[in-house]
């Protein structure tokens, strides 16, 4: 990196071996804060934004009802920004361990692994605070038996990286992160800050900065991305911001991939932090409202399902149907395996779903089948609009 374009961060040589190029070690926060009156209103829309999608989460009749969806959408999608390709279906097919079909399985697994990982997260987030242990913790369950299993998941890096167009050297990098040497020092910092009083500095803003900043440092050879959007998440959690985890950047991330990548950037090479807040803040907005809306789009196609099942005394339909939501794609071997019911049974009530509509046989052989709720992966996974 050239220090004539770094502005928001000190420059510290490389060891002389990287050609004397130069890393970017990022100044502590919290950043001087400019308050401008875009950023006053962009504000105030995001909480409230975000206030009503917390109302959707506390109203949930079950608990797993649409969070069990969400989280996988996101996982594709934060898996995609790096190029990973797998779709909610094979996804769901890999995690019931059904033969059915032959997808990418390195793909699949990364974006299955993210899943793993971000359950844990929220999970140790009723144990303990949000901190470098339990980063580190997310890290290695999120490249096992993945490509870069081999960068050593769940430790930190100790050489140097870079990032750039795929396969550039360090000389056409864009942006150099801190040299091993310094991370610990960064990630101190870091921790500290995220758990200490947050004071007068309002939560979505504070989150942007520990988004930047954990960009940043890059502390682990791979994987950087991932964990770091998948931080915004836990940390809405574990703040109360949410009471269940509905929101997810990264399909905003994603549609605005290279700004994204832009607004990060500018604010280590040129300190703009408002423009990034802003990005951020839309993001907030723009995620909570479509969130919102498909949440209730989704418990309006559950209700409108449970009217369509005419034995109104079947409990195991009702149940059949609340499964749907949480994944609508199913073979027969699975609901017998979920519900404790004999496979005769788990396809005399598929077949009853099939004949009313609800679910689609698409793939599989004789013995195992698959079948889709296509009205539900529909709802997820339709394009986002704006009115």
């Amino acid at each position: 990196m050239k220090e004539s374009k770094i502005t928001d961060g000190n420059l510290e040589r490389f060891d002389p071996t990287i050609n004397g190029q130069r890393a970017f070690v990022p100044n502590d926060l919290p950043p001087q804060l400019e308050w401008t009156p875009e950023l006053i209103k962009a504000l105030s829309d995001a909480s409230h934004a975000i206030g009503q999608l917390h109302g959707v989460g506390l109203n949930l009749p079950n608990p797993n009802l649409l969070i069990t969806l969400f989280i996988r959408r996101e996982a594709e999608l934060s898996s995609r920004i790096e190029g990973t390709q797998a779709e909610l279906r094979d996804i769901y097919l890999f995690e019931m361990q059904e033969p059915t079909t032959k997808p990418n399985v390195t793909d699949v697994r990364e974006v299955a692994n993210y899943v793993s990982a971000l359950e844990h997260g929220l999970k140790r987030c009723n144990e303990l605070p949000v901190c470098l242990r339990m980063i580190k913790e997310l890290h290695k369950i999120l490249l096992e038996a993945v490509r870069g299993e081999s960068d050593r998941p769940g430790n930190f890096r100790t050489t140097q990286n870079w990032i750039g167009s795929k396969g550039c050297t360090i000389e056409q990098a864009s942006y150099i992160p801190p040299a091993p040497e310094h991370i610990i020092m960064c990630l101190d910092a870091l921790e500290k800050f995220l758990n200490a009083p947050i004071g007068n500095i309002p939560l979505l803003v504070w989150l942007a900065m520990i988004h930047y900043q954990f960009e940043a440092i890059h502390p682990f050879r791979d994987g950087n991305g991932r964990i770091g959007r998948l931080l915004i998440v836990l940390l809405l959690c574990a703040h109360k911001v949410l009471d269940r985890p509905l929101l997810y950047l990264s399909a905003y991330f994603e549609r605005n991939r290279q700004e994204y990548y832009d607004r990060l950037l500018r604010v280590s090479t040129h300190g703009e932090w408002v423009q990034w807040f802003l990005f951020f803040l839309r993001g907030i907005i723009e995620q909570s409202t479509d969130a919102f809306r498909r949440s209730r789009e989704l418990l309006r196609l559950q209700s409108k399902y449970h009217g369509m099942i005419k034995s109104k005394r079947s409990a195991l339909q009702i149940k059949i149907v609340d499964l749907l939501v949480e994944r609508p794609v199913l073979t027969i071997p699975y609901v017998g395996r979920h519900f404790n019911v004999t496979y005769v049974t788990a396809r005399n009530n598929v077949v009853k779903f099939v004949k009313t509509g609800i679910l689609k046989e698409v793939i599989g052989s004789k013995r195992c089948k698959v079948y889709l709720a296509e009205e539900v992966l529909e709802i997820i996974n339709r394009p986002f609009s704006v009115d």
